[in-house]
Order: structure tokens, then C-alpha cells, then sequence
């Protein structure tokens, strides 16, 4: 799969024209709604397809503004890969977008655009006063160096410069990771009328295709996924980085709540007590205190739990990160790296936010020696730093293990010798996981090719490599292909590359009309006209010669005498067969035509034929048995 896929994500203060700005991008007004309409407010997070072309496409989030639906903002922004912060010019930076900036910087969101909006209300003017105050507010935030794009939803200036960015920018990123498990964590739940569960949420991580039994943790219930949606439109598969509604059998809706995952494998942790790195916002108001109850947003799912200090009894001022653990009330699913927002219940204020060290925390002592090995923890177990650097690298011999791990060569041993590592062309490290995604590309693009070229063997294996090299080294896709020949998965003859299962034949609608030709064919014996002719007269469309004619010699129902001449195969060998009775150990041409009393026309293509076969070899005007 060579196509990427993004969510974006809208975010800033309530009334500042994020849901205007949405329509404005892509037709479609994301406030659905009775009471959003009414209050003229997003309540719940709004969607819209924005773009989509064969490199790209990219879904749109708007993100409530309003504090009361924090909550929401937090489940929508989680997933996203690129945010567009929008500041009113008629009103410029406001405590929502102060707040909003830091839980974006928590999520570590890294890549954003600033939309200064309403622009038609203001003064040219007053427009530089507020881009000044917005460059003050975003130094040392994630949308420092990010660039701004002045746009008016109603006159639409600036839409398409602002689309254009966005567009240009995530062609630059790198999307989410397609291979692995999937992930989905659930955002919004409903029914739809005789088709029953349907749940909603972007794509963490993985695919999943219809018909794809599935998990939902934490409550372990096993459901199937009967339809996908993507945009509203029906779709066999759903990436990572799109936005996804699933129709789920075995689960009804009561069962289900916003922040459920749904997922592909049961190895995603469920857990209470997580291990975490923390920062602390900039204006803290209160302090915060050991074993302070707090509010933990983390995917889709709002917990609370308490906070757990090793080092310190409370928390006021900190630049850097602190190393804690979470105790919550209840059961979430957590990863190594997943983002989270602490908030205070009460009085309600952002804490911080920070990342999961370790999903399966134990309890610790207080004191030093736990905020030490809480540290090498924070660096990753010898596993997972491997995993990191071939996820990135693809693969990579074992010197360059050693050196991006910083792992010594015993310890890197052992960890290799885990199944999630593969070993191939006898230097080269991969995971499990990457193989298994060369080998379903592989078998798709077979699939592919086999549907629009039914009469063809196979598909060029120079080609395939190129298909795929963009994204896989040469090595390891060979390695694939190998082993899976080996398995019967793929087949191979020459230089072409087939389904195992796979058998050339003539599209069915077409089989009736080239049986006809075949029999005409043979009719006309050893004296016959050019192929193309009986291939017309039969109806057969032009664009399907070329592959008809080389199917029919590879399948061996005719041979071809020269590019004009071909003869059914019953006639041929018949020809062969009486030539080589009708001769001794050489002959020459005069011999041939009384033996098979044929013209020169089809007499020279015929012997010719033979040599080229091997069957005869020609020493000046006499030819031998061979």
C-alpha cells in the first residue's frame, strides 16, 4: 500500500470560526447536532473529508472550543497528524487557545499551521497587531516556526492558500504505521437501522478489513467487522491515520462507551497502573500533591486515578520531565509511547501531559533508587529499542543494531533470537511484522495484476521490485518472494512472478468466441490465413489481441510460425511428426514440401520454427535431426 493517510485536526477558542473554516475547506458543515445548531457551538467532534488523490488523503477533525467539552477536544486532537490553530483577528489569542496549545504540545503534535481568521471584520492594521500578539504566545510552543495564513470563511480568502499548505505539508510527513496490530480507540458510538453497532474513531495504528474478527478491550468482548466506512463511502479496508465508522456484529450498543478500543490482537495491554514521564504546565495554579486524585485523558478514554510521586511530596514548578505513576480507577489500554492529559477535577484546570513509559506498572518504593530505574526504563527495555530502530530503518545489519541501540553484543543477541525478528540474505535484521506486510503487498499487487490481465502468466518480477522498492530494500523484498514461493504462497516460471493458486485463462466473456476461433483455426489445417484474422472474425476487441495471442502460444493451444503464421498445436505436431517419417537423418527443403506438400509461404516459417525449437539444425541448405 503506497498510499498515505492523515487526519487534521482544528483547534482553538470557542466563536473563533473553526467550524466555518471546516466548510469552507471541504463543503460540509460538521455541526450535527440539534443543540449545536442552536447554541451555534460544537458539542461533539465534527468530521469532513478534505482531500484525496492517489498519493494522499486527509480527513478533517473539528475540535469543540468550549472548556466544558474538554474532554472531546483532548479524544479528538489524539489522533491527528497535522493542527490547524485557529485565532479570530477580531479577537486574537484567548485563555481556550492558551490552554489548547499546551494540551497539543502534551499530545506531541509537532507539525501545525496558524489560520488568522474573520479577517473581513478588522482592519488591515489591526490584523499585524494580532499576528504580533499570536508570535508572542507561541514562543517556545510547537507552533513557534509555524507559518500563518490570513483566510476569511464567508469570502473565502485564503482557502485555497490554506489548503494548499496543509496539502504540501503532509505530503512532507511521515504517516502513521499501516503494519501491525490494529488499533482503534472508539470516540463516538451509535445504531444504525437495520444494520445495528456502529462505532467511530481514527486509526491509531494497523489495518483492519471487513470480515476481520476483533477485540474490544477492556472489556474483552470479541465482535467481527461487518462494513467499513471511510467518508461516508463503503471501503474493504481501513489505514492507519484514517478516519474510520465500523459496523460491528456481536455487540450492541449499551455495551459500549467512548473510550473502548477496538482492536486486532490481545497483546495491547489492559491496566490500572502505568509508569509515566510527566511535564507540568507553565501557570500552574494549585500545587500538585502526592496521591492528588487527577483526571488522566488518554486515547478516546477519561479515568481517574490518582498520581503517584517517588521523588517529592508535591509539584509546583518543573521544567523538565517528571518521572511518577498513575493509579487509576479503571481499566484502560495503554502502550509503551501513547500520549496522555492530566487534568485537576476540581478546581478544573490542565495539570500537564506526558508519555507511558511503562504500561505494566508495579508497585515501587519511594526514594532515589525508584526514579533510577524508572530512568533506564524511560530509555526502553533492549526489545523495544530494537524494535524503534528497525520500525524506522526497515533493516539493518547487526554493527548498526549495536550503535542505534547502544545495546552490547551479547544482550542484542539474545534479543534477537525473539520471533518478532527476522534474519534474512544472511546480515540483515527486519521484524516479523514488516515481512508480513512485503508479503501482503506482494500478493496484492499479484491480485491486482491478475484481475486486469487475466491472460498473462504473471507480472514482470522487475516490475514488482520496482512497485515495492520505494518503500522496501531490494533484499528483503527478494527474501519475501523467495519464501514464499517456497511456501506455494507465490509461484514463479522465468522472469514472472504469480499467485500460487493462479491459472492463465481467457476472461469469460470472451472463452465462447476464442473456442470458435481455435476451431476455425484447426479447420483450415496446415493452410492457414494470418491469426489476427481469425481473432477479428471471431469478435475479439483489438486492445485484447496482443495478450490473447502470446496466452494461446504459453498455454500451447497454437504455434506460432512467425508473427503472421500460427498453426494449432493438433497440426503442428501432426507436421512434425510425418516430416520426421517422411525423412532420413537430413533433409533438405524440396524433401519437406513432398512430405507435407506445402507452399514456401508457410514451408520456411514452419522449418525455421523447428530450428528454433532445437528440433532441427540447419547446416547450409540441408537441416539435421536432432
Amino acid at each position: 500500500m503506497n498510499k498515505r493517510f492523515f487526519t487534521i485536526g482544528m483547534a482553538g477558542h470557542i466563536d473563533h470560526g473553526k467550524t466555518s473554516l471546516t466548510k469552507a475547506l471541504t463543503n460540509v458543515d460538521t455541526d450535527r447536532l440539534k443543540e449545536e445548531k442552536e447554541r451555534q457551538i460544537s458539542i461533539e467532534l465534527g468530521y469532513a473529508p478534505l482531500y484525496d488523490d492517489g498519493e494522499i488523503q486527509i480527513s478533517v477533525i473539528d475540535v469543540p472550543g468550549h472548556e466544558r467539552f474538554i474532554r472531546q477536544m483532548i479524544a479528538g486532537v489524539a489522533g491527528i497528524d497535522l493542527v490547524v490553530l485557529v485565532v479570530a483577528a477580531d479577537e486574537g489569542v484567548m485563555p481556550q487557545t492558551r490552554e489548547h496549545l499546551e494540551i497539543l504540545g502534551f499530545l506531541g503534535i509537532k507539525c501545525g499551521i496558524v489560520a488568522i481568521t474573520k479577517i473581513d471584520r478588522v482592519e488591515e492594521e489591526f490584523i499585524e497587531l494580532v499576528k504580533d500578539d499570536i508570535l508572542q504566545e507561541l514562543i517556545g510552543t510547537v507552533f513557534e516556526h509555524s507559518p500563518f495564513v490570513l483566510v476569511d470563511s464567508l469570502s473565502k480568502k485564503g482557502i485555497d492558500e490554506l489548503k494548499h499548505l496543509i496539502i504540501k505539508m503532509l505530503k512532507g510527513m511521515e504517516p502513521r504505521d499501516a503494519n501491525g496490530p490494529f488499533r482503534l480507540p472508539i470516540d463516538q458510538v451509535f445504531t444504525v437501522k437495520g444494520q445495528g453497532t456502529v462505532v467511530r474513531g481514527t486509526v491509531y495504528e494497523g489495518t483492519v478489513e471487513e470480515g476481520q474478527p476483533l477485540i474490544i478491550l477492556p472489556k474483552g468482548i470479541e465482535v467481527r467487522a461487518r462494513q467499513i466506512q471511510v467518508h461516508y463511502q463503503p471501503a474493504e479496508r481501513a489505514f492507519a491515520g484514517q478516519r474510520a465508522a465500523i459496523n460491528l456484529s456481536g455487540v450492541s450498543k449499551e455495551e459500549l462507551e467512548r473510550g473502548d478500543v477496538l482492536v486486532s490482537s490481545e497483546h495491547f495491554t489492559v491496566t490500572k497502573t502505568i509508569d509515566v514521564a510527566i511535564r507540568i504546565v507553565d501557570d500552574l495554579k494549585y500545587e500538585v500533591k502526592q496521591r492528588m486524585p487527577i483526571k488522566c485523558h488518554i486515547g478516546t478514554a477519561e479515568v481517574m486515578g490518582r498520581i503517584i510521586f517517588f521523588d517529592r511530596n508535591e509539584l509546583k514548578e518543573e521544567n523538565g520531565e517528571v518521572l511518577c505513576q498513575l493509579r487509576l480507577d479503571e481499566e484502560i489500554v495503554a502502550k509503551r509511547g501513547d500520549r496522555f492529559i492530566l487534568r485537576r477535577p476540581s478546581p478544573q484546570e490542565t495539570i500537564g501531559g506526558g508519555w507511558v513509559i511503562d504500561p505494566n506498572g508495579k508497585k515501587h518504593r519511594f526514594g532515589m533508587k525508584t526514579i533510577e530505574e524508572l530512568e533506564k526504563k524511560k530509555e526502553g527495555t533492549p526489545k523495544e529499542r530494537v524494535t524503534k530502530v528497525l520500525t524506522e530503518e526497515i533493516s539493518a545489519g547487526f554493527k548498526e543494531l549495536m550503535k542505534k541501540t547502544s545495546l552490547d553484543e551479547e544482550t542484542l543477541k539474545h534479543v534477537l533470537e525473539d520471533k518478532s525478528f527476522v534474519f534474512y540474505n544472511g546480515k540483515e535484521y527486519t521484524l516479523a511484522s514488516i515481512v508480513n506486510a512485503v508479503e501482503e503487498e506482494i500478493y496484492s499487487h499479484l491480485k491486482e495484476f491478475h484481475a486486469a490481465s487475466p491472460m498473462k502468466q504473471g507480472l514482470n518480477k522487475a516490475q514488482l521490485l520496482q512497485m515495492l522498492q520505494k518503500t522496501y530494500p531490494r533484499t528483503l523484498i527478494e527474501h519475501v518472494l523467495e519464501k514464499g514461493v517456497e511456501s506455494g504462497v507465490f509461484g514463479r516460471r522465468e522472469q514472472f512472478v504469480f499467485l500460487g493458486e493462479f491459472l492463465p485463462h481467457v476472461p469469460e466473456n470472451w472463452q465462447k468466441r476464442v473456442e470458435t476461433m481455435l476451431d476455425e483455426l484447426k479447420t483450415d489445417g496446415l493452410k492457414v490465413r494470418y491469426l489476427t484474422d481469425y481473432i477479428a472474425d471471431a469478435g475479439i476487441p483489438d486492445n485484447l489481441v496482443d495478450d490473447l495471442k502470446k496466452y494461446l502460444e504459453e498455454q500451447g493451444f497454437v504455434v506460432r510460425l512467425n508473427d503472421q503464421y500460427y498453426w494449432h498445436s493438433d497440426h503442428f505436431k501432426e507436421a512434425f511428426k510425418r516430416l520426421k517419417e517422411h525423412t532420413g537423418t537430413q533433409f533438405e527443403i524440396g524433401d519437406a514440401k513432398k512430405a507435407l506438400n506445402l507452399s514456401r509461404k508457410y514451408m520456411i516459417p514452419f522449418l525455421e520454427r523447428l530450428d528454433a525449437l532445437g528440433l532441427t539444425k540447419r547446416v547450409e541448405n540441408k537441416r539435421i535431426w536432432q
